[in-house]
């Protein structure tokens, strides 16, 4: 009975074991045809295949998307210096052949901020010294050393011929004080020059605006001849030479240059006018420059 029993329990294990291999087996089967992950894969083939090469960990040259010709040209055009080099050159003719003026400036005489004169039509300091002028070698003072006349044949301080003797300081007994009203004084440069610059100082020892500021040149003394106007701030035409339509200036150790180098102007006699200023009403010279050449 025992025997049967245990014959029983035997075949019943058989069948279990069988059935349980027969189930691993469709498993095993199935296994190698899942897809590999992409590591697992090139480690396959370079196990597999030693002698085919190591896969690249970067992308192949021939597969970069190449850029037309046109955008290649396009994108560099955009570039500063391929702008800069298609850029037309700036003109030279402006500084062509010219030099830079040695003009001496005194020193100056006021120290601190201007008062607010509340001068119409006045224009702002430009905060730093002035540039350089630029003007065709040889260029000079001609005015220095020069007969002058005035409106007002008696001055109340110096002499005229101060005018043009070279001393451009504020100095007392540097400058000429005329009377007050609508003064001129005219310099001979005794020959026709081409002018290039002017520069006039009136009284720079404080901050001055001078009003009805004229300069004309002129062929002949009289002012009848070829007379053009380099520089008018009479605004409301009270000197009766037309309205001007420069402005107002303080007075600095520097000066008023008057640059005529692009007119061109030929001329003998150099005139200035002025009419008071924001602290009486006389008017004061230190030195008038008159830069230029003869005519050839």
């Amino acid at each position: 009975m025992m025997t049967k029993k245990f014959g029983t329990i035997l075949k019943i294990c058989v069948c279990v074991l069988f059935a349980m291999s027969l189930c691993l087996i469709p498993s095993c089967k199935k296994s190698p045809e899942e897809p590999a992950t992409e590591g697992s894969s090139q480690q396959s083939l370079t196990t597999t295949s030693p002698e085919a090469p190591a896969p690249s960990t970067t992308k192949p040259v021939a597969e970069k998307p190449e850029k037309p010709a046109e955008a290649v040209t396009e994108a560099v055009a955009e570039t500063p210096a391929a702008v800069e080099a298609e850029a037309p050159a700036a003109p030279a003719a402006d500084t062509a052949g010219l030099v830079p003026i040695d003009i001496k400036l005194p020193k100056p005489m006021f120290v601190g901020t201007p008062q607010d004169t509340k001068v119409p039509n006045l224009e702002k300091p430009i905060g730093k010294a002035r540039p350089p002028f630029l003007a065709p070698e040889g260029t000079k003072n001609v005015a220095l050393g020069k007969p002058i006349a005035s409106s007002d044949e008696e001055p109340i301080i110096g002499e005229i011929e101060m005018i043009t003797d070279g001393d451009k300081e504020a100095a007392d007994g540097s400058y000429v004080e005329l009377g007050p009203f609508v003064q001129h004084v005219t310099i001979d440069l005794e020959a026709m020059h081409e002018i290039y610059a002017i520069v006039a100082w009136h009284y720079h020892k404080q901050a001055r605006v001078y009003f009805d500021v004229v300069v004309q040149v002129a062929d002949d003394a009289d002012f009848i001849t070829n007379v053009k106007t380099v520089f008018n701030n009479d605004i409301d035409n009270s000197a009766g030479l037309g309205v001007g339509k420069n402005m107002h200036y303080t007075e600095t150790n520097e000066g008023k240059l008057f640059d005529v180098l692009a007119q061109g102007i030929k001329a003998r006699y150099v005139r200035f006018y002025s009419n008071g200023n924001t602290s009486n009403d006389l008017n004061h010279y230190i030195e008038v420059e008159v830069y230029g050449k003869p005519v050839q």
